[in-house]
């Protein structure tokens, strides 16, 4: 969606104020190393990601929990581990907000059933 102000800035040398995804190199004070959303300006020389700061604790904590299941998803790709899959659904805050853990176990091999075709790196 930015992409031509992007290209604007660069080339055309006509600044832009954008909100980009980039590794949170401590644009975020109080979140790990992962992917974020911040403000970023943009110029002859490129993309340059804001400090924010803090994120009040309560957003903190929530965006946190999301980045916990998403690394635990990657280590289950990267390692091949069917377990790490299934403990990612199930720390998932959105899948524990309305299914119980025995739901939830149900549904992961409902599911993987269903994709045992594409999941054969992990026999």
């Amino acid at each position: 969606e930015y992409g031509s102000f992007i290209v604007e800035a660069i080339e055309g040398g006509r600044p832009a104020s954008i909100h980009g995804n980039v590794r949170n190199e401590g644009w975020i004070d109080n979140l790990p190393d992962g992917c974020v959303e911040v403000e970023c300006d943009v110029d002859r020389t490129g993309i340059h990601p804001c400090h924010f700061g803090s994120l009040p604790e309560q957003l903190a904590a929530l965006n946190r929990a999301h980045m916990a299941v998403h690394e635990l998803i990657v280590e289950a790709l990267l390692q091949r581990d069917r377990t790490k899959a299934k403990y990612a659904l199930m720390l998932d805050p959105l899948t524990a907000a309305v299914c119980s853990l025995e739901e939830i176990d149900h549904l992961f091999e409902e599911m993987w059933s269903a994709e045992r075709e594409s999941l054969t790196a992990f026999d």
